[in-house]
């Protein structure tokens, strides 16, 4: 029994390791541009059963509750919490926020379509709306040449005002992406989700309809970090994790006294 109690030791000694890690990772991000925090989750591991409610005791007499002996415990994931960050004003004409649902769809190198909540985009020597690390957004919007001011709507219309003239011309519109569980999104790492059979597929569309979330242009939407909740599960996930320690130390003293005793 006592060779069992390290192993239940262990695993909650490995699970709030895991936690810890989530946390830290939390907390690294707490300035990206339009992260999302990651929450951890358990379940417990298989029980022992070794009496069964209910069967027989003595005679007639059946035992009211069972003898189940757990094993322990193991983190099952990492629920995303998406929740909206801050937005904050930058005044720059190719930041952009999204206020509500929905996701910027990029294409990245290999072809396939990514999808992110950072809003920090830029334009490339080609005159196209990209992001930091130079990947289009989608659908590619076309800057032409010259264009003085540059325009983005709520809906996710793109006009630009060009020399000499004084009424803006549209020359895009950007869509963005909604999922039926955003949850469901797999993290690939530069602020980028990829779609998985979990997440469903994209409803894309223009912004403000059908529940997608509306475009702001000069602002950009914040991490949804909490810094005293992190801190705060940070020194219970500690408590934990120190207990658990505790637990294999007294299981080792037992050990040790059963065999000075023998």
């Amino acid at each position: 029994m006592s060779n069992a109690a390290l192993h239940v030791a262990r695993t909650g000694l490995d699970a709030q390791a895991a936690r810890m890690r989530v946390i830290a990772n939390n907390l690294a991000n707490v300035n990206t541009t339009g992260f999302r925090r990651d929450r951890a989750e358990f379940e417990t591991l298989a029980y022992q059963m070794m009496t069964a409610p209910g069967a027989a005791a003595s005679g007639d007499n059946q035992y009211a509750v069972g003898l189940n002996l757990g094993t322990g415990v193991h983190m099952t994931g990492t629920a995303r919490v998406n929740t909206q960050g801050t937005l904050s004003t930058t005044g720059n004409p190719f930041d952009l926020a999204i206020e509500g649902d929905g996701y910027f769809r990029i294409l990245r190198p290999d072809g396939s379509t990514a999808y992110s909540r950072a809003g920090n985009f830029h334009l490339s020597s080609e005159g196209k709306i990209v992001t930091s690390d130079g990947m289009p957004l989608q659908p590619e919007i076309q800057v032409p040449e010259g264009a003085q001011s540059v325009t983005i709507g709520a809906d996710g219309t793109v006009s630009a005002t060009q020399q000499g003239q004084t009424e803006a011309t549209e020359i895009g519109r950007i869509e963005i992406a909604r999922f039926v569980n955003e949850a469901g999104l797999q993290a690939v790492g530069g602020n980028l989700y990829m779609e998985t059979a979990a997440s469903g597929q994209p409803q894309v569309g223009s912004p403000g309809e059908e529940g997608r979330g509306a475009l702001r242009q000069g602002a950009l939407e914040g991490s949804n970090v909490n810094v005293v909740q992190e801190l705060v599960d940070m020194i219970e996930t500690q408590r934990a994790y120190e207990v658990n320690a505790k637990m294999v130390s007294a299981t080792d003293e037992m050990l040790r006294n059963a065999n000075q005793q023998l």
